[in-house]
């Protein structure tokens, strides 16, 4: 096909898939692949746990407050000139990470790291949708959906294997031959299309892309931080969500009276963009939330070292690695809906398969749900996006990816801060609920102290000692079993988050070929 600003040239689409998906998919990795090394962060740096989790934090917030302003920045720059500034940043960020001396350096290029990665996603998914043509974008979000859906599941393994067998440093050189390959395919195999050529971005709307920083950037530090300060008994929590909401109305109404605005929200005048976008919030809010709990519960419940715990965690990966590129080719023969309606009723029973689990649960039992979970995943990533990018204009594509990919995120967030807090204080109700019906009168819970007290003098402790580490032993029996069963209540109320979202496929439509071709013109 003729690609802009080359007419005489011909490049093969997946050659401009493959172009961008390095880019993305080394971004997304970086989501995660951090997580298992702060431990080791932390001692090399002389910080603490606690400290190191900044250079978590701090790339979510970078990343976030430029996620919704890359088709301005797009349109401002250039969409090839800016891929290549992204990548190039994006990489040399990674270099200085690995080098860094300091936490405070390290939090720094983190900053970085995160701002130049932001513009990945939407771009990758803009070029992709308009590389292909309409009736093969199901394809193209197949491939899309790869990154996005296998790199967070991918990241703890490679970044556990990485840590353990060299040094956590490596979790970031690895990002240098990629965006160096990503770079050379950019400037090799991808243009910018006509109409950003005829643009001009006009003023820059510094109180919008001002207001969206702050709102943005305080929802983050808030969701990643509320659990462990006690949300809004903490002052700081009050200050954070009082100055998010106050600078998202602003930038609202900015927007709303802008001759310009850095971010066009007429997008959602289109019932099936925000459908569509409520959706993807949704699901990224389970999707997340359940990646949170699955690694803990192997590790503190069922004692998985943390390398096998991510080989544990990898079938779902296997699962999406097989259904996307089956259900991208399948989408044109179909109503795409339909395919959508599946995912979420498959996701829906993969939950529940997981709140029927117990702490005798073996591999198999947390094989087969993640399994036939990833293979739904395929049939929610491909669809919906087919679907909710289906209507929108080439000139708004840009626009459009970085809001959906930005609720995606923000609903990964707040899952991951939801699923936390619930955990936390559904475990406490719990081992109340436990703990006061272990008592003298309670013949089980005699039976088993006594248990313990001739194990622990069966081992050589006093009579005294033996009393102590027998309670000290059942209080921990307790608390696994308050643990495994605030698991079970949150995948309960994940699995009515999907069947609760199904109602919003009525409101989508889908758009007839005719539409989509002249979209997409």
């Amino acid at each position: 096909m003729p690609t802009p600003n080359g007419p005489d040239r011909q490049i093969n689409p997946w050659i401009i898939a493959i172009s961008v998906m390095f880019g993305t998919f080394m971004e997304v990795l970086d989501t995660t692949v951090v997580n298992v090394s702060l431990p080791h962060i932390a001692g090399s740096l002389s910080a603490s746990v606690d400290e190191a989790t900044w250079a978590l934090t701090s790339y979510l917030v970078a990343n976030a407050i430029v996620l919704p302003i890359t088709g301005w920045l797009a349109n401002f720059f250039g969409r090839k000139r800016l891929l290549m500034l992204s990548v190039s940043g994006f990489t040399v960020a990674s270099f200085l990470c690995g080098l860094a001396p300091t936490l405070p350096l390290l939090i720094l290029f983190r900053c970085l790291q995160g701002a130049a990665g932001g513009c990945l996603q939407p771009l990758s998914q803009a070029v992709l949708l308009e590389a292909f043509p309409p009736q093969d974008r199901g394809k193209a979000m197949g491939f899309w959906g790869l990154g996005i859906v296998v790199a967070p599941i991918l990241g703890p393994v490679l970044g556990g294997w990485l840590t353990d067998s060299y040094s956590w440093r490596w979790v970031f050189y690895i990002n240098i031959p990629v965006g160096v390959a990503c770079l050379l395919m950019t400037r090799a195999f991808i243009w910018d299309p006509p109409y950003i050529q005829r643009s001009s971005a006009g003023r820059i709307d510094y109180w919008g892309i001002g207001f969206l920083a702050v709102a943005i950037g305080a929802l983050q530090v808030m969701l990643d931080k509320g659990e462990e300060v006690d949300w809004f008994s903490s002052h700081l929590v009050q200050i954070l969500c009082f100055a998010s909401a106050a600078f998202f109305i602003g930038f609202i109404v900015r927007e709303l009276m802008a001759k310009q605005p850095v971010v066009h929200l007429g997008v959602f005048k289109d019932r099936t963009f925000s459908a569509g976008v409520i959706l993807m919030t949704c699901v990224g809010f389970v999707l997340y939330g359940s990646m949170v709990l699955l690694p803990i519960w192997l590790q503190t419940l069922l004692g998985y070292p943390s390398l096998q715990a991510g080989i544990a965690l990898s079938p779902r990966g296997m699962g999406s690695f097989i259904a996307m590129p089956i259900v991208g080719a399948l989408l044109s023969r179909g109503d795409p809906r339909k395919f959508l309606g599946a995912g979420l009723l498959i996701s829906a029973w993969t939950m529940y398969e997981f709140s029927r689990l117990s702490l005798n649960a073996g591999y198999w039992d947390f094989f087969w749900p993640q399994f036939i979970q990833g293979i739904s995943l395929g049939l929610l990533f491909v669809p919906l996006t087919t679907i909710t990018m289906g209507m929108i204009r080439k000139e708004e594509m840009g626009n459009a990816t970085s809001i959906f990919n930005l609720m995606r995120n923000l609903g990964g967030s707040f899952g991951i801060a939801a699923v936390t807090t619930l955990a936390s204080r559904h475990q406490q109700v719990h081992l109340n609920y436990l703990s006061a019906h272990v008592n003298s009168a309670n013949p089980r819970a005699a039976s088993m102290l006594q248990g313990f007290q001739n194990m622990m003098t069966a081992h050589g402790s006093g009579p005294v000692t033996a009393v102590r580490q027998s309670y000290i032993m059942l209080s921990g029996v307790l608390r696994r079993q308050a643990a495994i069963l605030s698991y079970i209540d949150v995948f309960m109320i994940l699995c009515a988050v999907f069947v609760g979202i199904l109602p919003l496929l009525f409101i989508m439509k889908r758009p007839p070929k005719g539409a989509v071709n002249a979209a997409a013109h």
